[in-house]
Parts: structure tokens; sequence; C-alpha cells
């Protein structure tokens, strides 16, 4: 391991070996439930594609179901794109909540879903306009920012710094975070990286800090983002009982989703320009040859 940029923490290098340790196939006596379910509140009349976008992620990811919770109009197009979605509420494994939705403009419905997601006692995964929700989440928690959304979340715990600041620095920014959220941060970029707060014990096949370096940056396309929440959330959500047990499991279960996001990237853009659809399409691929 090798320490990375100003941090003091020892970042370790996600590769495809250490990224074919955290995903499993299903097991003779699976059943849509022991694979996990993953609970969505995602998307928006703003920004209904997001919801879209994260739920075909984690049906390709391998989510057992998906239980997506949201307004009229994402919620037609979730069904319209995956028919196997389920839009009532029901049992989960881990909750992603908070792609393409904006804080300001929660509504009542929005907030009674957030507030069952928080209450339910499994893993979450906070992307975009759940950030805000950091300072009440679990320990099970991985908060997903890019660089601008980061900059707000530091500033909710009283730290200044801007965009270029982060994006000079970004191991140091976000162990910073984690450590003010008591969360795991996966701060978004070419190279991904993905701390522990220093407070959390971690086991000894656990990194405290992964570190993922996409070999594309054709995945910097709107609803990108997106995608990789759907990704991370289906892999933690199969996984949840050890998560709820060892927090800083996600570190590797996040750094794996980074790693998957990534590759799917690549193989989807085949050197060029590649739509997020396309990179959440390609995912069962990069599943398939972690297994093998």
């Amino acid at each position: 391991m090798a320490s990375d940029e100003g941090s003091a923490v020892s970042w370790r290098g996600w590769d495809e070996l250490e990224a074919s340790a955290w995903v499993r196939a299903p097991r003779a006596d699976d059943d849509k439930y022991t694979r996990g379910v993953l609970g969505v509140v995602t998307g928006s009349a703003s920004y209904p594609g997001a919801a879209v976008l994260g739920v075909e992620a984690a049906v390709r990811a391998g989510a057992g179901m998906v239980r997506y919770l949201g307004d009229e109009r994402p919620s037609d197009l979730v069904l319209s794109a995956r028919p196997e979605a389920v839009t009532k509420p029901g049992r989960v494994q881990a909750w992603l909540i908070g792609s393409g939705t904006d804080a300001a403009e929660r509504d009542d419905a929005a907030r009674k879903r957030i507030e069952h997601a928080l209450g339910d006692g499994v893993p979450l995964v906070l992307d975009a306009g759940a950030l805000d929700l950091a300072p009440r989440a679990p320990a099970a928690t991985v908060l997903t920012p890019h660089a601008g959304e980061l900059t707000t979340l530091l500033a909710a715990f009283g730290v200044r710094t801007d965009r270029a600041s982060v994006r000079v620095d970004p191991a140091s920014s976000a162990q910073r975070a984690a450590d003010l959220s008591g969360c795991v941060v996966l701060l978004k970029g070419r190279i991904t990286h993905v701390a522990a707060p220093s407070s959390m014990a971690a086991p000894s096949d656990v990194p405290v800090a992964a570190r993922v370096e996409a070999p594309t940056s054709w995945a910097a396309t709107a609803g990108s983002g997106d995608v990789l929440g759907g990704i991370v959330g289906a892999l933690v959500a199969a996984q949840s009982e050890a998560v709820l047990e060892e927090p800083a499991r996600l570190v590797a279960i996040a750094a794996t989703g980074a790693w998957v996001h990534a590759r799917a990237a690549e193989l989807a853009a085949d050197g060029g320009p590649v739509p997020a659809l396309d990179i959440a399409r390609a995912v069962p691929r990069i599943i398939a040859r972690l297994l093998g």
C-alpha cells in the first residue's frame, strides 16, 4: 500500500483480484430475498431518469429484487424499463437514496419515504440530494459525492473548501469527510477514493482506504453517478448482515462497485463516447468476469 497525495492514510489500490473477493454467484439455496433486496428512493419530477438508471444498474449488478418508492412519473418510467421492479413498501436489505433529487425541493411524501428508510435498520447508500442526511446516518452508510457535493458536505460540518481544493487533494478530502460524518465516503472521480472514518474498527481483510483508478474518462457523463449508486447499492444489499456487524466492510464493497462501474464504462465505450445506460448494460459482463 502506498500513501496517496497529502493524506497520512495508507491507500490500497483496488484491482480485479481485490474486487473478485467481494462479489458472489447465487447459491443453490438462494432466493430473491437472500440475494439482496435493494430499496430505492431516487429520482424526481425534475430528474426522473436518475431513478431508471439506478434501478437498471442495481438489477444488472445482481440485486435479487429492487423495491422502488417514488413519485408517479419516475415510478412509471422505472416500471416501463424494468417491469420486475416492485413499487410497494416491504422488507429490504439496504437502501439507495438521493440520486436525482434536491433536498431543497423535498416534499412531505419524499420526507416520509426517507424517514422510513433511515429508521429501517439496514445499510444505506446516500447520493446527491440525500447527502444532507449524513449527520443522521448510521455507521453502516456509504456517502457517494463528487467533488462539488463534497464541498457542501464538508461545509455542513463547518469546513470551508472549494471544488478545486478537493480535486488537488481528493484523498485527504475524502478522509476528512469520513471522519466528520462517521460514514464511509466514496469520492467519485477518474481516481475514486473510498475511506472509512479513522474511528471505525476494520477487520484484518478489509482496507480502511481504497483507491480505484478508471481506465477511461468517458464515464464522466450525465447519469453515470446514478449507475454507480445502483451498483454499490446492489452489492451492499447482498452483504447487508456482514455490513451491519462490521460497517468498515463498506470500504471494500464500495470500492468493488467503483471498480465494476469503471470497467463497465470501458467495455461499453469501446474507445469512444458512452451514455450512462450503456454502462449499466455492460455491468453483468464485468460481474461475470470477476466470478470467472
